[in-house]
């Protein structure tokens, strides 16, 4: 049985959603203007890092895909690839896009898990549909242009959303007032990648160090190569026929 709409709190639901959405789309927009696309593959773009994640975490908790009804998500990312098409990129260049990005990441990470939990998803797969609304997007984009994905750089994106989506999962999983938890979710989120983008933080590679100590052990320990001396080498040559 689908649940009220009407108590689920689903992206587009006020001026903020749409705001949220905006910013992916530009996000989307700016890769294919910077790769001399048309105007076709710059809506294309806005549209599919726009929805992206929200649609995949709908079709994944069988919930209606929250932008086909809605008028007004599509006409959103149209706007955007408009602006984007008729402007210079550099305009866009520069770390508030990139702090926009993080609040529009945090902030569907905690739209995108408390959906899960009012459709009866249980806690820990509802915390992974966080991650889904707010990374989703951005990795279908990457793929599509051909760009290394977000999910194969160390930097703390994914990170700052699962956390997000985390406290968001466990504030309602302990009956906390939304009001508080939610906007709590939001902000530990946007802190953590404010953090990444001001300082440069970025998760440790997988065993980096343990496998460079283990490269070096391994040298050491190898026997070094033997070269004959010249005497055991004129013994072993056979003599040359007269």
């Amino acid at each position: 049985m689908i649940p009220d709409p009407t108590i689920i709190l689903t992206p587009l639901l006020d001026w903020l959603d749409i705001a949220g959405v905006a910013v992916f789309a530009l996000s989307g927009a700016l890769i294919a203007a910077k790769e001399r696309q048309t105007i076709v593959t710059v809506v294309f773009f806005a549209l599919v890092t726009g929805v992206g994640g929200g649609t995949v975490r709908d079709l994944l908790i069988d919930a209606p895909v929250f932008w086909i009804k809605d008028a007004w998500v599509a006409a959103t990312c149209l706007v955007v690839a408009l602006i984007v098409w008729f402007t210079p990129t550099r305009w866009w260049e520069g770390k508030l896009l990139d702090y926009s990005d993080g609040l529009g990441l945090t902030a569907y990470a905690v739209l995108g898990s408390a959906k899960a939990l009012t459709y009866g998803i249980p806690p820990v797969p509802a915390m992974m549909m966080g991650v889904v609304t707010g990374c989703v997007g951005g990795v279908i984009r990457d793929v599509i242009a051909g760009r290394p994905s977000i999910l194969m750089r160390p930097e703390l994106y994914v990170t700052a959303a699962a956390l997000s989506a985390t406290i968001c999962v466990a504030g309602e999983t302990l009956g906390g007032p939304r009001e508080i938890v939610w906007p709590l979710a939001t902000a530990a989120g946007l802190i953590l990648r404010s953090a990444a983008i001001r300082y440069n933080l970025s998760l440790p590679s997988y065993h980096e160090r343990l496998a460079a100590t283990d490269a070096e052990g391994a040298e050491a320990e190898a026997p070094a190569p033997q070269i004959a001396s010249s005497k055991e080498f004129r013994e072993e040559t056979p003599a040359k026929a007269d």
